[in-house]
């Protein structure tokens, strides 16, 4: 079971980094809290939540990075609700901070929930009474008292090529994703790119 893995930033995306540590590079998908959190840093430090799939044709083993240990708590929570896959919990927390994720679960907001790609009217009922308990018990609620910081610095690459990259990855297809992303910064072009991304998973089809 590997905890956390900390070394280079050798690589990053608004949906993947990449670690180099003892020479290895280890590709770990990441929300956009994330990578918010690490963007501009030479040095890093992610914890880890393995995702081994076998028994198929095709055996795949994900690794998944959390700039937090309760980030990562509220992903595995996620992912323990029935209907919710990895990719889902992944939006879910690219959609909203985890201080904000906890308000809207404790609150029993299954509206903003809906707002998430992917997430329907059960689904978001299911996520908040599944977890609305837990999530006070495993001490997350309280650890995230304080809101994140979103307002990281903008990344030199293209706003529209990092936003479009990180909706394909997230399994969206390029044509829509392009078209989402454009409407998005011809209203607002000082966007960065994790807040465009945010826009365009409330609006894309």
């Amino acid at each position: 079971m590997i905890e956390y893995i900390k070394g280079e930033l050798a690589e990053l995306t608004p949906a993947m980094a990449v670690i180099e540590a003892a020479g290895v590079g280890y590709a770990l998908n990441i929300s956009l809290n994330t990578y918010s959190a690490i963007q501009g840093k030479a040095q890093i430090k992610l914890f880890v939540h393995e995702a081994l799939v076998a028994g198929g044709r095709d055996d795949s083993f994900t690794l998944y990075g959390f700039a937090t240990r309760q980030e990562r708590e509220l992903y595995r929570l996620l992912i323990s609700v029935s209907g919710v896959g990895a990719n889902s919990a992944r939006m879910i927390l690219s959609g909203m901070s985890p201080a904000e994720l906890c308000n809207v679960i404790a609150a029993g907001d299954d509206k903003m929930l809906k707002t998430v790609k992917g997430i329907g009217a059960k689904t978001a009922q299911r996520i908040i009474v599944d977890l609305k308990d837990k999530i006070v018990s495993s001490g997350v609620a309280q650890e995230l008292a304080v809101p994140a910081n979103n307002n990281a610095p903008l990344l030199n690459s293209p706003v529209k090529d990092e936003a479009v990259g990180a909706l394909t990855m997230l399994g969206f297809a390029p044509a829509a994703s392009a078209k989402v992303v454009v409407e998005i910064l011809k209203e607002q072009p000082e966007l960065p790119v994790e807040q465009v991304v945010k826009a365009a998973l409330k609006m894309i089809k």
